[in-house]
């Protein structure tokens, strides 16, 4: 029997719930799909449950390394499992009250537990269930990358799925040493949650340095805090071959045509996500994928088929999108409009996009890099501040880190921001709302902040564009 609904959405993570709750608004009827877990990648394996642990292995670093003098360190004890399993109530509660429910109170929205797969043109199937509609909505997210490495199938290996709440890939062991292959913010994160928590990391970045999207300082400057924190980093490193069991892995990398063999109890891949499209039927809508298997859209968000519209991870940087949950929150509600009303059509605008890496300090970036704005033609004028400039990170002895600003020299635009320093990922919120009103260096310079605050890191490279902010007193601008 075929169950008829206005919008079916193949997943249930953030772009699906937005798009279901924007179908509801307008009166109409929604099913979701899941194959997983209610509440996709973010709540369950991503973000809610890495933040928890991060935290707590900060606390744990904190401790053992106290900022000021006179405050002896001290060495906490921790339970890793109990830490796992107070991870999961927080998941399970997250879930419970903000997906779960809103499944409860709604009667226009429905969840079908299963693999979904496009059984014709207009049709899902989903554990036997056939659902059709008018018009549909792929936000079946991303999974972690697997990378062709010889010996790489036949070893026990994690991924950022270790996080996930109660699934068979769940770790609630802490290895006593861990290599991470990557050096993206996944690695970042984890690998220095891991170290914190007392495991010996190592991290393998093939190219010349990590995080190579991000301005080369901001790389520079997380490469040395890790190195100050004995992680160790191996750059330009090619990995040749993995090999091992439950108890050991061995991971031969060669490094400026060296090979060298390095052990650890467990291995983390962490080299990108790819989007969760293989088994969907989506050739039978004709939805057409890029080579690397992303839902293509256009700028309202609609693939190839007229009735067929994908938002979220699925659809990469189509648009100008990054994989990051507030954004495919924001155009899951979108897609749903543009799906469900045929005359006022939204496009979507991704210049304004803050993101941030959860290391300790923290690394957030809004708007375009040296490198890109001088790719899309713009005279860049540069300014890089040491946080030891910012009288909050001398306040509280946390002075590691810098900001860098880039403008058009001519215009006095600032195109971009990128921080690597406490409290980044909430500084960058002030940038951010700058470039959405046409902000210029002088904006950022002249606004009155409360002092001591990070946020003035802001106003300290606007103003080191005219001044030598190092013989300057602490308010004068």
């Amino acid at each position: 029997m075929t169950q008829e609904f206005d919008l079916v959405i193949l997943g249930s993570g953030s772009t699906a719930f937005a798009a279901a709750l924007r179908a509801a608004e307008r009166g109409k009827t929604a099913a979701m799909t899941e194959a997983r877990t209610l509440g996709g990648t973010c709540v369950n394996r991503g973000c809610l449950p890495s933040k928890n642990l991060i935290e707590a292995s900060k606390i744990l670093y904190d401790a053992k390394h106290p900022r000021y003098p006179g405050l002896s360190p001290t060495s906490m004890s921790f339970d890793f499992r109990a830490l796992i399993e107070q991870k999961d109530a927080v998941i399970e509660d997250y879930r419970g009250k903000k997906y779960q429910s809103i499944l409860s109170d709604s009667h226009s929205i429905r969840l079908f537990e299963g693999a979904a797969r496009f059984s014709g043109p207009n049709e899902v199937t989903v554990n036997g269930q056939v659902l059709s509609a008018p018009r549909f909505l792929v936000a079946t997210g991303s999974s972690p990358t697997v990378p062709e490495i010889p010996g790489l199938r036949d070893t026990p290996y994690l991924t950022s799925d270790l996080l996930t709440s109660h699934e068979d890939l769940e770790l609630t062991e802490l290895p006593a040493s861990l290599i991470i292959i990557g050096g993206g913010y996944i690695a970042l994160e984890l690998g220095q949650m891991f170290s914190r928590f007392g495991a010996n990391v190592t991290i393998l970045e093939r190219g010349a340095r990590m995080l190579a999207a991000y301005e080369p300082e901001i790389a520079q400057s997380v490469a040395e805090m890790f190195r100050e924190e004995g992680i160790v980093i191996h750059t330009n490193a090619t990995v040749s071959r993995v090999q091992g069991d439950e108890r050991q892995v061995v991971v031969t990398i060669e490094v400026n045509g060296r090979q060298k063999e390095l052990t650890a109890a467990q291995l983390l891949v962490a080299t990108g996500r790819t989007a969760n499209t293989e088994h969907l039927g989506l050739d039978l809508p004709g939805v057409n994928l890029d080579e690397r298997g992303f839902v293509k859209v256009n700028d309202e968000l609609r693939t190839s088929a007229e009735h067929v519209y994908a938002a979220g991870d699925v659809i990469g940087s189509y648009t100008g999108s990054q994989m990051a949950t507030p954004v495919g929150a924001q155009d899951g509600g979108i897609a749903a409009e543009n799906a469900l009303n045929r005359k006022g059509i939204r496009k979507i605008h991704h210049a304004v996009f803050p993101r941030a890496i959860f290391t300790d300090p923290q690394v957030a970036v809004v708007g375009l890099s040296d490198e890109e704005a001088n790719v899309r033609g713009y005279e860049c004028d540069c300014r890089t501040i040491p946080m030891s400039l910012v009288p909050r990170a001398g306040a509280v002895r946390e002075t590691r880190g810098i900001l860098k600003m880039v403008a058009d020299r001519t215009t006095k635009k600032v195109l971009g921001v990128s921080m690597h320093g406490m409290n980044a990922a909430e500084v960058i919120h002030e940038a951010a709302m700058g470039f959405r009103f046409g902000a210029r260096i002088d904006d950022f310079a002249h606004m009155l902040h409360v002092y001591p605050t990070m946020s003035e890191a802001l106003k300290i490279a606007a103003l080191s564009y005219t001044k030598d902010m190092s013989k300057l007193s602490c308010c004068a601008d």
